[in-house]
């Protein structure tokens, strides 16, 4: 870490020595050491390493920019050349760039480190920890692990690091062709317990999964939510739910809860908690992130996502890097793990929801499917699985006067993307218990 951390810090200096005047450079230092592992059939298919840094720089002159992205090898003499080099084409390009009417980065000096102090999990014996607790299971599944790092710098003199360690492993147990049990398992250490008692559910769902299918009627249906289900909600509704930009311009799904036509339940608070998440407490433009942003307290709408352009347009703060959440911190309730069977009495227990989409976006109305492992449940009892519904209802509802019981606990659920890099979103989420959750096919 520390000779990452050095090298993009050593660059940027010999970089912003040789501005010119009135030039002003920002860079962001994107990098990871991770490790990857592929398995099928319970056994390693593929394992690699990506050990890489990417430099993003930005030139600004009279509020005129340009941008540009590198990776850097360690050498330091070949990482300058390339990166002189790019700054002379990005000056070619501001001479002909129009003037940013928004543009907007900090001029305040905040300098920040964070370095990770979670106790990194060697892959290898996750691998084997994994391997020896399936045997017998038809797993399929890809496990990521390894340090993420975040740097930013300008030629003001601010200088930021972030670097946080996480593990992801996303996994599927399957019977036959598409009768599948799917679980995940993200933290920032591993707990051998939780990981066992996780397979262990998995066992059991299995057992009931091999049962035959009910295919059962459009309705409404009282049901329980697990967390995994209620993140496909919650990403939905966080494209377009939060942002400044989105609120300013009434292009919210949330707008009646902004002006007061509906309410949610009161056990309903969602943050943007950058504090516990793995995103570092810095914008690319070099603002300040607030530690906790509160989108809805007890069931009404609070503060809104404010990045850089908005803050220019608006006239308000920064607080954000993009206006959508990536750390959401869904409030726990008080419904207890070994309860919601039992307070879900007749219903459906759903563990998963897929190809959500908004059907009525001024109704905040979401539709999508459930599936892999969802079961009927009557008197607190697991009858059969069920073939897939299609769920078409609004968070007005669900979140609002359906919404009967909060789970105690709650899943870290971190972004399974990797392309180019490792994702930094996480979500926090509980499980939600609801009455009459409509379904439509």
């Amino acid at each position: 870490m520390k000779q990452i951390k050095q090298s993009f810090f050593d660059l940027f200096q010999q970089l912003s020595d040789g501005l010119l005047d009135d030039e002003i450079l920002l860079a962001n230092a994107l990098a990871e050491d991770s490790d990857f592992v592929q398995m099928n059939y319970g056994k390693i298919r593929n394992a690699g390493s990506v050990h890489q840094i990417q430099i993003s720089l930005r030139l600004i002159l009279e509020n005129r920019q340009a941008s540009a992205q590198f990776n850097i090898g360690g050498n330091e003499k070949d990482d300058l050349n390339r990166a002189n080099h790019v700054i002379e084409s990005l000056r070619n390009q501001i001479r002909v760039s129009p003037k940013d009417p928004f543009l907007l980065i900090n001029t305040e000096i905040h300098n920040s480190e964070l370095i990770a102090t979670d106790s990194f999990s060697e892959t290898h014996l996750i691998i084997e920890e994994i391997i020896s607790s399936s045997k017998g299971l038809d797993l399929v599944g890809l496990f990521s692990n390894g340090i993420i790092y975040r740097g930013f710098a300008n030629s003001l003199g601010q200088r930021n690091w972030h670097s946080r360690s996480s593990f992801n492993f996303d996994w599927s147990c399957y019977i036959h062709t598409d009768k599948a049990v799917k679980s995940r398992y993200s933290d920032f250490n591993w707990n051998s317990e939780r990981f066992l008692a996780k397979i262990e559910t998995i066992h059991k769902q299995l057992e009931f999964l091999s049962k035959t299918a009910l295919t059962i009627n459009p309705d409404n249906y009282r049901v329980y939510l697990a967390p995994a289900a209620v993140s496909e909600l919650m990403m939905t509704l966080a494209w377009q739910g939060f942002g400044a930009k989105n609120h300013k311009t009434q292009q919210t799904p949330l707008q009646k809860l902004a002006s007061g036509q509906v309410n949610l339940h009161s056990g309903v608070s969602l943050f943007e908690n950058n504090a516990d998440g793995l995103i570092p407490g810095f914008t690319h433009n070099g603002f300040k992130k607030p530690p906790l942003v509160t989108l809805i307290d007890k069931g009404q709408l609070c503060d809104m996502l404010i990045n850089s352009r908005s803050a220019s347009e608006y006239n308000l703060s920064v607080n954000a890097d993009i206006e959508i959440p990536e750390s959401l911190d869904f409030l726990a309730g008080d419904l207890a793990r070994s309860d919601v069977f039992r307070k879900l009495d007749t219903g459906l227990y759903i563990n998963n929801l897929w190809y959500s989409n908004f059907s009525d976006m001024n109704q905040c109305a979401i539709t999508g499917m459930t599936r892999f492992a969802c079961f009927l449940v009557e008197n607190g009892q697991i009858k059969a699985p069920i073939n897939p519904l299609r769920f078409d209802d609004s968070l007005f509802n669900i979140l609002g006067n359906n919404l009967e019981a909060i789970s105690i606990d709650r899943e870290w659920i971190l972004d399974t993307d990797t392309y180019e890099r490792r994702s930094l979103a996480s979500m926090r989420l509980p499980g939600l218990l609801i009455d009459n959750l409509k379904f439509t096919l």
